[in-house]
């Protein structure tokens, strides 16, 4: 007679209460991430400023990649998910209250958008290090909580763009703002209650002991060694700068010459969301059965197709509908990486791993932004488009061809055997 094995229980609320913090705090990065270009756009009617704003809103998040990566390891990945949303909530609170009492000059625009996003960056980094836990308390497979976590983020786009293209319209550009300020204070109080702390492989005497700069290196060191994940970091980084030329400066100022509303500019991002969460549903049904490298590849692809037809100026209606396509090869992006750093990085080193992986990923979308709004001010959007549809094309398609990058079909192989 056979001991009965006892039952595993299974606790879901912590993972799903993790989803819907991002979903809260998602949605209202939504609202800012349109409505201060809009604003800036609406103030100076200047594509170069557009560029600044731009750049001092990716370049925090490089910096607190790779500064604060090691912080978020010592404070604990709750810890820091809590302090970094309700310090952001207070900055972004700011940029309404300025602009309703003193008067908001351009200059401090760009020092609350530069402190904004370096808040921000190490909860969002903090909230992605707490999954793999989540999901086995959930009982649910690391490839299904990744891919969810990214059909969030991307329908995150779907249910905030358009939401936030009508209420600029009706409550105007700063009134919006202050709904992205609530909703980190909303994302807070849900990671406070209802997330307990995961256990650490350091323990706190350890964690205090390192040098701090010694330990961000050894995160470095690990990407370094590690030739998928440096091969992904490297392309990555030049596909976001072409993404940041585009998405930062070139598609608001085609949507203002060509469509002349914010509506629009809602919707085609909302398009671009809704695209990707259904190329993210696709991928977590099936994903399993396919092989990384060869999907990573032409998602990338389809993905770029999108400079193509913006360049026709087709109805906006057309445009919507191309770019849902299109983007539906954004999708399994996102779940395959993660997929493949959950299954690579030691879990006592995400935060360092992880800021570090970010940071290196955007680190030339600033310089797209800045890039971006001086040539398209010289040479307007079409030819931007096409450049842009020229360059992505052999970007990606040379994916292909990297021997690194066909290591992430690795699991895939040994499960097959």
């Amino acid at each position: 007679m056979t001991a009965a094995v006892p039952e595993v229980k299974h606790n879901p609320i912590p993972l799903y209460s993790l989803f819907t913090a991002n979903i809260i705090s998602l949605v209202g990065n939504i609202f800012s991430a349109i409505a201060i270009p809009w604003f800036v756009l609406q103030t100076t009617g200047s594509a170069t400023q557009t560029g600044i704003t731009g750049f001092f809103t990716i370049l925090p998040v490089v910096l607190a990649g790779f500064l604060g990566g090691t912080l978020i390891d010592r404070l604990g990945y709750k810890r820091t998910s809590i302090i970094s949303d309700l310090a952001s909530g207070v900055t972004t609170a700011l940029i309404p209250i300025f602009y309703f009492t003193i008067g908001l000059e351009f200059w401090q625009l760009m020092i609350l958008v530069f402190l904004g996003a370096l808040l921000d960056t190490p909860g969002s980094s903090a909230r992605h290090a707490l999954l793999p836990e989540l999901a086995e308390q959930a009982g649910m497979p690391i490839e299904r909580a990744t891919s969810l976590t990214h059909v969030i983020e991307r329908g995150s786009r779907l249910i905030g763009a358009p939401l936030a293209g009508l209420l600029i319209s009706i409550m105007g550009t700063a009134n919006v703002l202050w709904l992205d300020a609530i909703s980190f204070f909303i994302s807070a109080g849900i990671i406070g209650v209802m997330i307990a702390a995961p256990k650490t492989v350091k323990s706190e005497e350890e964690k205090k002991a390192g040098n701090y700069f010694a330990e961000m290196k050894e995160g470095l060191r690990f990407i370094a060694n590690d030739k998928l994940i440096l091969a992904i970091v490297i392309m990555i980084m030049l596909t976001n700068f072409l993404d940041s030329v585009f998405s930062g400066v070139v598609r608001p100022v085609y949507v203002k010459a060509v469509y002349d509303n914010a509506v629009s500019l809602g919707l085609l991002i909302a398009a671009n969301g809704g695209g990707a969460v259904i190329g993210g549903l696709i991928f977590a049904s099936i994903g399993h059965r396919l092989p990384r490298h060869t999907v990573f590849v032409a998602a990338f692809v389809l993905t770029g197709l999108q400079f193509w037809v913006y360049a026709l100026q087709p109805p906006i209606y057309i445009l919507a509908a191309s770019v849902l396509i299109t983007s539906m090869g954004a999708g399994p992006l996102n779940p395959i990486i993660g997929a493949v750093e959950f299954e690579r990085i030691p879990p006592d080193m995400r935060g360092r791993v992880f800021g570090a992986v970010t940071a290196g990923a955007w680190m030339a979308m600033p310089f797209g932004m800045l890039l971006g709004g001086v040539l398209t001010e010289k040479f307007s959007y079409l030819p931007m488009l096409i450049a842009l549809g020229i360059t992505y094309f052999f970007t990606t398609i040379s994916m292909a061809f990297i021997p690194a990058m066909k290591e992430m079909n690795r699991k895939v192989q040994a499960a097959a055997d």
